[in-house]
């Protein structure tokens, strides 16, 4: 009997201890479950039913003088510091309050570290972030930046704000994703903040298509290739049109070299950002307001996340006064306005970054040829540690151009394939200036100053000031190209490819009080026909900066109403100018009811992206499908390649009507323009029918269609948004479509009695799933609302407005 006892109390004991461990440990994607559902610590503590739950007192270690904050009704933080070392501080301390996961979570995604907690699952998007070299040389920005002792003053202070917020975590107050994935927050620091800062020019401006162009162009033939992928329209109004007074300024030469495309292929490329990143931006004189005051409106269209992308703040010292959307993790108002000042940005697209063929002494690759001479490799070895898993290690080399992404280690098994990527954000760069500066900015003097700071991403960047100026430039530090200069895969062993000075910064193109009345951008091509430098891209948008100009063109005294209708204005330009055209070219004879019913109802359409209809499915389906047939010979090719875009798919159709790539090559026939709309229709019918077969419980709307949703950055379904009711589309001014669209609205009144300014984004302040206000804004913003934004130079105007009043004392 007593050695059955001891033998139970083994028994059980083992048991006790093998649950114990396995409770305390990851298992697969399974997190600790002992820790979190441990009712002290675990998840259950992210549950908050109150919006705002803060102290109204804390004593904080660093600070120098007692911080007042002001939490406003839509919790957006008003920071009145006696000093700028108290007010930065205080912001990064609340910037880690709401947003500490996303912050670190982005900061890892850009270094090429989500392996770190994700696993190997994620290793090809950190061998793709270390090929870039995002962490190399946000380690050649800081060293550049360290020079800069009152920009460090400004990073230091914030840094410190982040990390006391950090020290004071335990498990149960880390946020529920840390918990989910079992790891903890590091350490804040000036490589965190650059890399952030990265992944902007990294999500804005790395998109190039030299190699697919290199393919294609020894595919199809020069001839070909242009007449399919023409750089410009002349017809199309640019972002500056400075065409009656035209540059007078002097003009840095050129010279073109033989031209000599390298033949060297490749089967696949690296991710390109997502093409539907883009922006809207416009702003109307004293001359076209209701009031006499400068209104002007901006909204960035990115990927709808969650958290979202913004956070909301206002901050105040003696030298600052400044309100707008900022990017966590960063110091200071990316997108915002002054006492005086307002501006904005959209992506302006230009080719800033090209490939070099690098050619090796030997298969040891420590020397390379340029010039008739052999030059140094550098080797990093990159080291990716994965969760559960050995350490990847990946070799990356380095040239003087910049690092070789391609090799037969990557996305190549040649020998001969080493290609070297060249790219602007590559450039040392105090980029934290140019937001410290326009923090402060009075005037368009000081605007001006802080374009000089501005390098990449590439950004048409609006102005407007109580003093009655609007303006625009089309910004950022762009290489002085000679024709067709990086548009392919260029000789690396021979200086004459080479990128050899930038275009000066005064040089860049802008409008300053044009007699039109309004400035506006929306991603379309830059500039004019007399501008005397080459520009170039391959993703231009040709529709919705065409709609901005229209209606701005046609409107007078125009509201702050009229201003965010525009925001929200849900009419396709490419809708209208194709539509008319794709039914006239079909036969209704051979149609069946519905086929005719969906017919009929384009006929009478208006164009209108509406949620609740069904018309704008018909035309996106049935021009995908069109679009499909019509370049399915591009399917058949073995490289890396991309299609015509949209807006010269349409021009080919009408006035190339018997092109031969009009004719499918999967079928036996010879298609015409006319069976191509038969047949592109027939499948929209077809692909709808199997779309309500799938979903007998919706409606054939835009909404219910297109489905857009506020994704959670883990891509969790819980943490997300889905069915978010809302119209247009991304060619539309209103771009929301499946997962990108409005990340930020803004509009502001420039008036010296007080600036009024109003805007939304799709989220909440708070980054915890668990808060009762998580994604509380996204309804309003869906259904085109705005908050106007408390803004003013007066503490006790905001004092007397807020909320909630939190005192943050230095610690003794």
């Amino acid at each position: 009997m007593k050695a059955m006892k001891v033998f139970t109390f083994i028994f059980y004991s083992c048991i006790a201890l093998l649950l114990f461990f396995m409770l305390d440990r990851r298992i697969s994607n399974v997190p600790p479950l002992g820790k979190f559902f441990d009712p002290l610590h675990g998840f259950w503590k992210n549950s908050e039913n109150e919006a705002l739950k803060i102290p109204p007192t804390l004593q904080l270690k660093g600070l120098k003088e007692s911080v007042k904050v002001y939490w406003d009704k839509q919790y957006i933080p008003h920071i009145f510091a006696n000093n700028e070392y108290d007010m930065y501080y205080t912001q990064g301390y609340i910037a880690a309050f709401h947003r500490l996961w996303q912050m670190e979570f982005q900061m890892k995604k850009t270094a090429g570290r989500l392996s770190e907690i994700l696993g190997s699952i994620t290793l090809p998007i950190d061998r793709e972030q270390r090929r870039k070299g995002m962490v190399y040389y946000a380690q050649k920005h800081i060293e550049h930046i360290e020079k800069d002792t009152t920009i460090m003053k400004v990073l230091q202070p914030f840094i410190d704000g982040v990390n006391e917020y950090i020290s004071h975590l335990g498990y149960k107050n880390y946020p529920i994703e840390y918990k989910l994935l079992d790891y903890k927050p590091e350490k804040w620091d000036i490589l965190k903040m650059a890399l952030l800062q990265m992944e902007m020019s990294d999500q804005l401006s790395s998109g190039n298509r030299d190699l697919e162009n290199t393919n294609l162009v020894h595919i199809l033939g020069k001839e070909t290739f242009n007449f399919l992928f023409p750089e410009k329209y002349s017809a199309l109004s640019p972002v500056v049109n400075n065409s009656e007074k035209g540059y007078t300024f002097d003009i840095l030469k050129t010279s073109k070299p033989d031209e000599k495309i390298p033949t060297e292929k490749i089967i696949e490329t690296i991710s390109q950002p997502d093409p539907l990143n883009g922006s809207n931006n416009f702003a109307v004189s004293p001359q076209k307001s209701y009031s006499g005051n400068v209104l002007l409106a901006n909204e960035p269209d990115l990927g709808l996340n969650s958290p979202s992308l913004w956070y909301v703040s206002h901050l105040n010292c003696p030298t600052v006064n400044v309100m707008g959307a900022l990017f966590p993790g960063q110091p200071g108002i990316i997108i915002g306005f002054t006492d005086s000042i307002g501006w904005g940005f959209t992506n302006s697209p230009r080719d800033v970054v090209d490939f070099y063929l690098i050619e090796f002494a030997n298969s040891k690759r420590e020397e390379y040829k340029y010039n008739e001479k052999w030059l140094k490799t550098q080797t990093v070895l990159e080291k990716i540690k994965i969760r559960g898993e050995k350490t990847f290690i990946d070799t990356v080399l380095y040239t003087h151009y910049g690092p070789i992404v391609y090799d037969r280690n990557f996305k190549s098994s040649s020998q001969t394939t080493n290609f070297a990527m060249r790219w602007v954000a590559h450039e040392q760069s105090n980029f934290f200036r140019i937001f410290y500066t326009l923090n402060k900015a009075k005037n368009y003097s000081d605007f001006l100053e802080s374009l000089s700071y501005f390098d990449s991403p590439a950004q048409n960047v609006i102005y407007g000031d109580v003093f009655g100026n609007i303006a625009i430039w089309v910004e950022g530090k762009f290489p002085l190209k000679w024709k067709e200069q990086g548009k392919f895969l260029m000789d690396g062993t021979d200086s004459k490819y080479e990128w050899t000075q930038f275009i000066p910064q005064e040089q860049n193109a802008y409008e300053l009080n044009p007699k039109k009345g309004f400035v506006s951008s929306a991603n379309q091509y830059p500039i004019d026909t007399l501008y005397p430098y080459y520009v170039y891209d391959d993703n231009y948008e040709y529709y919705r900066n065409r709609r901005i100009n229209n209606v701005l063109g046609t409107l007078s005294k125009i509201t702050i109403q009229d201003m965010m209708d525009l925001q929200n204005d849900n009419f396709n330009l490419k809708a209208s100018e194709n539509t008319s055209f794709m039914l006239e070219g079909l036969d209704t004879i051979f149609m069946d009811k519905k086929m005719y019913k969906i017919y009929k109802d384009l006929k009478k359409w208006n164009y209108e992206y509406q949620h609740n209809k069904p018309e704008a499915v018909y035309f996106e389906v049935w021009w995908n499908k069109m679009y499909e047939q019509l370049w399915d010979e591009f399917d058949t090719m073995k490289v890396a390649v991309y299609k015509p875009s949209s807006f010269h798919t349409a021009h080919i159709l009408k006035h190339y009507p018997t092109n031969p790539f009009i004719n499918i090559v999967s079928t036996p026939n010879t298609e015409t323009l006319s069976d191509i709309l038969k047949l592109s229709f027939y499948a929209m019918v077809d692909s709808l029918n199997k779309w309500e077969k799938a979903n007998p419980d919706k409606l054939l709307t835009l909404g219910n269609f297109k489905n857009t949703t506020v994704t959670h950055l883990l891509r969790l379904k819980p943490f997300s948004k889905e069915g978010i009711m809302i119209g247009g589309n991304g060619n539309t001014v209103n771009a929301a479509s499946h997962k990108h669209g409005p990340s930020w609205r803004m509009i502001v009144e420039l008036d010296k009695k007080g600036v009024k300014a109003y805007g939304i984004y799709p989220g909440s302040q708070t980054g915890n799933p668990g808060n009762v206000s998580y994604n509380s804004m996204i309804d309003d913003w869906a259904k085109g609302n705005y908050y106007p934004l408390l803004f003013s130079n007066d503490e006790k105007y905001i004092q007397n407005k807020s909320l909630f009043i939190q005192t943050l004392n230095p610690k003794k």
